[in-house]
């Protein structure tokens, strides 16, 4: 009989902070079978920063509590999947002399720990250190350098950093509810490992995040990494358009773009109608047509788009990827998202939706909004934290005594 074993993961957005508990099959480590969702609104973050201590710590244990409810699984530890303005992605190349006449693992995790420690980043700390590539003397392109016979072993990676006071806030609040942290992942890896196919990343592909307050763009060849960027925009920008224009708050802008937003219908003058503000909250005055509110989304999808679009001139890509673009995040459900990609990034575009082989029934988590979670569910499954025999749950166990104990307290 095969083996189970137990992954809980939590993805932490500035609109939503989603946990998810799954059991992935031993001897097929791709296929997993969900036990527990937990979602609960983000108020107390902005832009990946923490505003409120208490609110968070509170929505990260509503969170947990509803996926730990619905699994009936104890909870040892979590993999975090985590989105922060303060993300830096830097790509650098670092060399060491071999020990021997064979390049070893101790050599490639040596040359690996240079360029964690010998990167100056006051203030930051670096989460993940990614090899793009291996040069073993003069050749290049070397994807595992194990038992080559060389001299000398070089790295290109991609540096992964994050401001270090809002990664301790992050660490303090989840540790505060009881919980141990077994690994953080930045969303730029965890969103393409769930919707991306190996075929895809062994081509040209491009991964478009749209966040609320950022864009990330990862390009994958030959299986592995090629660049990455953050943009410092996102639909925040498309409800802040919305609420100038309509000269309404951010609330009722942020409706209007969910419940009537459509891009493109200036191409449908014919069908222009008035949306009186009132319709979504009674003591609200005002009216926008939605014509003007189309033209407002499309313009701002537009400029971010293009923006994408200016990175992959960096790499020579624009307009030439084999393997499309791929878009991901709850933003690209708006309608005419897709067309409106197509036109400016000159592109072949689709929704990429993580796909699970089992799951709960009438739960599905084959939406976009889940890619992040999920990508880390499958970081946290090859991670060998789960692989110990036996181990006392004593995290959960003193959780679930204070969460007695704090309902019985009036």
């Amino acid at each position: 009989m095969s083996q189970e074993n137990i992954v809980t993961a939590i993805d932490i957005g500035s609109s939503r902070i989603r946990t998810m508990i799954a059991s992935f099959d031993e001897s097929w480590k791709s296929d997993f079978h969900v036990l527990g969702i937990g979602s609960s609104y983000s108020q107390a973050m902005r832009r990946g920063n923490i505003l409120d201590m208490e609110e968070f710590k509170s929505n990260i244990d509503s969170s947990l509590e509803e996926a730990e409810k619905m699994s009936w699984e104890p909870m040892n530890g979590v993999y975090l999947s985590i989105n922060s303005s303060s993300f830096e992605v830097i790509q650098g190349k670092w060399v060491i002399a071999v020990s021997w006449d064979e390049i070893s693992s101790d050599d490639v995790e040596r040359v690996l720990d240079m360029a964690r420690s010998w990167v100056d980043m006051p203030n930051r700390e670096i989460l993940k250190v990614v090899p793009e590539y291996f040069v073993v003397d003069l050749e290049e392109g070397v994807k595992n350098p194990t038992w080559m016979s060389a001299r000398k072993l070089e790295v290109v990676a991609n540096i992964f950093s994050m401001n270090k006071s809002v990664l301790d806030n992050i660490r303090r609040a989840i540790a505060d509810v009881w919980v141990e942290i077994f690994d953080i992942y930045p969303n730029l890896l965890t969103a393409p490992e769930s919707v991306l196919s190996k075929r895809q990343k062994e081509l040209w592909v491009v991964c478009i995040d749209i966040w609320a307050a950022t864009t990330w763009v990862s390009v994958f060849e030959e299986g592995v990494m090629k660049f990455a960027s953050i943009l410092p925009v996102g639909s925040d920008s498309v409800t802040s358009d919305i609420a100038l224009w309509a000269r309404s708050s951010i609330d009722i802008a942020e409706k209007l773009k969910q419940n009537y937003g459509e891009l493109w219908l200036i191409e449908w003058e014919d069908k222009e109608s008035q949306i009186r503000l009132s319709e979504i909250i009674p003591e609200e005055d005002g009216e926008i047509t939605n014509i003007l509110l189309s033209q407002i989304m499309t313009a701002r999808y537009e400029e971010i788009f293009y923006f994408v679009n200016q990175e992959l001139k960096k790499i020579g890509r624009d307009g030439m990827l084999p393997e499309w673009a791929v878009l991901v995040g709850g933003w690209v459900k708006a309608q005419k998202t897709i067309e409106t990609a197509k036109r400016v990034l000159r592109l072949p575009v689709f929704v990429g939706v993580p796909v699970e082989k089992q799951s709960l029934s009438e739960t599905s988590v084959s939406d976009p909004v889940f890619a992040w979670v999920v990508g880390c569910l499958i970081f946290g499954n090859m991670a060998p934290t789960w692989k110990t025999p036996f181990k006392i749950h004593i995290g959960w166990f003193f959780s679930s005594i204070i969460k007695v104990v704090k309902k019985i307290l009036p």
